[in-house]
């Protein structure tokens, strides 16, 4: 069963990885544009990837957890300086981003749109 968690901001989201412990379980961490009072992402990409995203989790009946992390407000993103470009666990380039948590797994941008990577980035192989 998937274990979810909700992250908002770069400090939250620090503090949140700090004191984190998987247990040894699979983590994987999704990183899109915070909501809007519509409860909707400003990210237009990130609104396309979420039902995806959740269709692979249910699909793959996932075991893990599942952090989802939102960045900011539009003009926090895109400051070259935001902390979550800067930070060298995160390396965000592109939102939204599904990252397997300290491997080199990830899916970025439409990438996370696209049903059958994400199964791929689920599984535990």
């Amino acid at each position: 069963m998937v274990k979810k968690h909700y992250v908002e901001g770069y400090d939250n989201f620090c503090k949140f990885i700090e004191n984190f412990d998987s247990q040894g379980e699979l983590v994987h961490i999704y990183f899109g544009g915070s909501k809007l009072p519509s409860g909707e992402s400003w990210c237009d990409d990130c609104v396309r990837a979420a039902p995806v995203i959740e269709e692979a989790l249910d699909k793959t009946q996932y075991q893990g957890h599942f952090i989802y992390v939102q960045v900011g407000d539009r003009p926090f993103w895109k400051d070259m300086n935001c902390p979550f470009r800067k930070d060298k666990k995160t390396k965000l380039m592109v939102l939204p981003t599904v990252l397997r948590w300290n491997q080199p797994q990830r899916l970025e941008g439409d990438q996370c749109e696209k049903l059958e990577l994400l199964e791929l980035l689920f599984t535990d192989e």
